[in-house]
């Protein structure tokens, strides 16, 4: 009886693993088009209105999805934590993004993200209280040091790092804050109701934004540039979080996290494709580098962890 139990407990644990992989995978899929899309926002609509104008649309969204499924109210500590991923994921990665799509296209910008995964295992550590195995911090680094590699390459780091550059890096540090933070907490919420009211919390911050930006600089766009806030609204601030943050509620938010460094290969095809971008070799290399590399995190395992899981599972 207890070799069944430890064996439904094994299987519970790689099913939810792989059904993490596969919310993760689709919430990458959706986020792949994120900056081609702020690339094309903020070359006819101001920047500050690109990044608050959708946490706005997208809050009304929330607040809409809310209502209607008639979810309760956060507690006042799940309150503060959502304070943290609204800071990360609907304020700093939008803004920070869209200040450095201004001047640097989103084909470098892809690459420079990659990053993003390594620093969203580290907040996973040091806020959700996860403890990958060594061989994942080997892969991780690697896909970091690609990342560096073509930095160097591409001449964006000589001596000085440029502004567009310190941008994507504030974005990544604050974006793997939010990440890592909503990953947990959609374990208490779930992954929609977690973004939903990151999102509604939000709103007194952003409406106030958006109107001073949108009197500042009256918003004028063709169908294409409002297209691509359409989009970034829709599914990057709003549907692509439902996928996400229940992926890293269900597989880990180290492992799943690493899922995204393929968004690059992705961002960069979107990139070529949709803004007629050159790609050049070298971010071509940097991208199957880091692409490797989460093909390498999702083989490490820890065993321990589901021993210890199906342990738990008999004493049940």
């Amino acid at each position: 009886m207890k070799d069944k139990s430890s064996a439904t407990a094994a299987s519970t644990v790689t099913t939810g693993r792989a059904g993490g992989l596969a919310l993760g995978a689709l919430g990458v899929l959706g986020f792949s088009l994120s900056l081609p899309a702020t690339r094309l926002a903020v070359q006819q609509l101001d920047p500050w209105f690109v990044a608050f104008g959708r946490a706005v649309g997208a809050g009304l969204l929330a607040w809409a999805y809310l209502r209607v499924t008639g979810s309760p109210r956060p507690s006042r500590s799940q309150c503060r934590r959502l304070a943290i991923v609204a800071l990360g994921v609907v304020v700093g990665f939008p803004l920070f993004t869209s200040l450095a799509l201004l001047t640097q296209t989103s084909a470098h910008g892809a690459v420079v993200i990659a990053a993003l995964p390594a620093m969203t295992a580290v907040f996973a550590v040091l806020r959700a209280g996860e403890r990958p195995p060594p061989l994942f911090w080997v892969a991780s680094a690697g896909g970091l040091l690609a990342v560096l590699a073509f930095l160097g390459a591409s001449g964006a780091v000589r001596g000085a790092i440029t502004l567009p550059d310190l941008f994507l890096l504030t974005a990544i540090v604050l974006c793997g804050l939010g990440y890592a933070e909503g990953g947990a907490l959609a374990r208490e919420l779930g992954g929609a109701r977690t973004i939903c009211w990151a999102l509604l919390l939000s709103l007194p911050a952003t409406v106030p934004v958006t109107i001073v930006a949108a009197l500042a600089d009256r918003p004028h766009a063709d169908a294409l540039g409002w297209s691509a806030f359409g989009y970034l609204t829709v599914v990057s601030m709003f549907l692509g979080f439902f996928a996400w943050y229940a992926g890293l509620a269900r597989g880990g938010i180290a492992q799943v996290g690493q899922v995204q460094l393929a968004q690059p290969v992705l961002t960069l095809a979107w990139s070529a494709l949709l803004l007629g971008e050159s790609v050049t070799p070298t971010s071509v290399v940097a991208a199957a580098v880091v692409l490797g590399c989460v093909v390498l995190t999702q083989r490490t395992r820890r065993p321990a962890l589901a021993a210890r899981r199906g342990g738990r599972a008999d004493q049940r």
